[in-house]
């Protein structure tokens, strides 16, 4: 049955589900901050700010004006940056139902909380469901096939976006850990950055496979400590996500540390970029959780070092390496 759904969040995540419901026979609604920029979108069929190269149908709308994007909508995909999302949201608050199906895309920490949490509140939702996996949008764009795992406490409401959103080369499981499935999508992406920063480095696969196998373990520590089920981070949204975040030539966590490891300064690399590398701005919020909650997160700690106290990278490496021996399923 088609549906009629807004993205807040005109970014490439935000429009590569767009197509990928557009596919689906939905009637799809965009909503992005910059009317003018919209407006050219709308003219060219092309996001080439957030998503080049991918043409987009006709049928899809762009908007920037607020009423517009919930006028007659039967549910909405929050797909903004952690760094702008509360001030997105706000600009939706008291225009959405509290009964309205919403899910957010979004993989990210605001202040050591989940961005479903921050969605719930400002929007005065009853529920919000949280999409993650291993995902570039480009891959998805192009119909490359994808698997993700859709989480919601309530099982009907996960099962209501698998239905929107399934489709052969977009292929949607179901959980009801939304803890771990977007606390495994949040805290990727600062080992992803840790990942990068070691080929900027020059090291190999074997110091990329200790940080990924290293890092999956401080993330299960860290998720389940924040109350998520030590089985999701076997998955999807957990190892899967965490494979190809730091692997990936497309990942821009992963990007933005191999330039930090080659030497350039945070500054100069967020100003060539057009989109966020989300375990930037991460960092702080995964540092914050973990203290809070008292868990060991080694890896993190030296990610925040480098980006925000000026540690030199291969000192935060030398410090990882040269830490007390222990059993590798030590707790700490």
């Amino acid at each position: 049955m088609s549906q009629r759904i807004t993205i807040i969040g005109d970014g490439g995540w935000g429009t590569a589900l767009g197509l990928v419901l557009q596919r689906n026979g939905h009637d799809v609604r965009i909503w992005g901050i910059d009317g003018e920029y919209l407006a050219s979108v709308r003219k060219t069929r092309e996001n080439s700010r957030f998503l080049p190269g991918v043409s987009m149908p006709e049928s899809i709308q762009w908007t920037a004006d607020t009423g517009e994007a919930v006028a007659d909508r039967d549910a909405f995909v929050v797909a903004v940056p952690s760094k702008f999302y509360h001030a997105t949201l706000e600009r939706f608050a008291g225009h959405i139902p509290a009964g309205a199906p919403v899910i957010s895309v979004s993989k990210g920490l605001l202040e050591d909380r989940r961005l479903s949490t921050w969605c719930q509140e400002i929007l005065g939702l009853e529920q919000v469901s949280a999409l993650s996996g291993p995902s570039h949008a480009e891959e998805v764009a192009h119909a490359a096939p994808t698997a993700v795992t859709i989480a919601s406490e309530s099982l009907p409401q996960a099962e209501f976006f698998q239905g929107l959103f399934s489709q052969p080369h977009f292929r949607v499981y179901t959980a009801t850990d939304i803890v771990g499935v977007e606390l495994g999508g949040a805290l990727k992406n600062v080992i992803a950055i840790a990942a990068g920063i070691s080929d900027g480095l020059g090291f190999g696969d074997n110091t990329k496979a200790a940080l990924i196998t290293r890092g999956l373990a401080e993330l299960m520590r860290l998720g389940t400590a924040a109350g998520g089920q030590p089985e999701t981070f076997a998955g999807l949204s957990g190892v899967g996500d965490l494979i190809v975040t730091c692997g990936s030539k497309l990942s821009r966590n992963r990007g933005f540390g191999e330039r930090i490891g080659r030497g350039e300064t945070m500054e100069q690399i967020e100003a060539s970029m057009q989109m966020i590398a989300e375990g930037v701005f991460n960092a702080r919020t995964a540092r914050t959780l973990a203290r809070h909650l008292g868990v060991s997160a080694p890896i993190t700690e030296e990610v925040y070092a480098i980006l925000y106290e000026g540690k030199s990278p291969r000192e935060s490496m030398e410090d990882l390496l040269s830490r007390d021996p222990k059993p590798e399923t030590a707790d700490r």
